[in-house]
């Protein structure tokens, strides 16, 4: 693959949680590229099998529900056989739920009865896209971070441009996302007498598995959606996956941002500055 720049991670044992996906399977693929032994953790076993397969000798497939305080343990044990104790830990399991996706964007475009609005929204679904987001990162850092207490280490959140202003129909996702980047923080705080600093990207849209069909129509063609988010990107473009690897390398090199802690890197060309005039 190709690098906008290499660092030498040869020391960083790395645990990262949602690797089948597109950006932490990407991520997974630039940290080992780099000389890091890394373990791809994902409830669909499948996908970070073929990521670790991949790659090659430096990584491992490890079945993990995050979810699962007792799963989370025992891939912490796992990947601790594989390749010893972790140092760098990426939090980036998460997403959205349709239970927790209103049909329209306001109230006033709702004059149908079966319309799905707020007040219909589930709340499981809403209990679940917290968890899945929040819960997940409290659960996996506290069974990984443990170790690093004693050592020191790096922890990256994966956050959102919903954490800088939520989105139309997705309230759940917005508000969860938020609590990363907040939890990012305290975290940072809490950790920073131990040696462990504790960032967060928060990329901008990207076209994924998880929101194409929000973003296209089957023929191809870009949606409504699609048509705002690009008028309110000055850059007038989604990213790639690849424009996140700069900011993680970043990230990842202590020699780099070895006094940066706490932060919130937004890649979004430019939609958190934008105010739309």
């Amino acid at each position: 693959m190709k690098l906008p720049f290499k660092v030498d991670l040869h020391d960083k044992i790395v645990a990262i949680t949602g690797a089948g996906g597109v950006i932490c399977g990407e991520f997974s693929r630039a940290l080992a590229a780099c000389g890091a032994k890394v373990a791809l953790l994902d409830i669909n076993f499948d996908a970070v099998k073929a990521g670790a397969d991949e790659i090659g000798e430096n990584a491992v497939a490890v079945r993990c529900d995050c979810l699962n305080k007792q799963s989370i343990v025992a891939a912490k044990k796992t990947v601790e056989k594989a390749f010893g104790k972790v140092n760098f830990l990426i939090n980036g399991a998460g997403g959205n739920n349709p239970r927790a996706t209103t049909d329209n964007e306001t109230t006033a475009a709702e004059p149908d009865r079966a319309v799905k609005t707020f007040f219909k929204l589930e709340e499981s679904g809403i209990k679940f896209v917290f968890d899945l987001n929040i819960t997940t990162a409290f659960l996996v850092t506290q069974v990984f971070a443990e170790d690093m207490v004693q050592t020191g280490g790096n922890i990256l959140n994966i956050s959102s441009m919903n954490a800088y202003r939520p989105l139309t129909k997705i309230p759940a996702y917005s508000a969860a996302k938020a609590g990363v980047s907040n939890f990012t923080q305290w975290l940072a705080v809490h950790f920073a007498p131990a040696g462990i600093r504790v960032n967060a990207i928060a990329p901008g849209f990207f076209v994924t598995n998880q929101n194409r069909a929000l973003l296209y129509n089957e023929d191809g063609t870009p949606t409504a959606r699609t048509g705002k988010i690009l008028a309110a990107t000055p850059m007038k473009k989604f990213g790639e996956i690849s424009d996140l690897l700069g900011a993680l390398l970043w990230l990842a090199d202590d020699g780099a941002s070895g006094f940066v802690t706490g932060a919130v890197i937004p890649v979004d060309g430019g939609f958190s500055a934008y105010s739309g005039v």
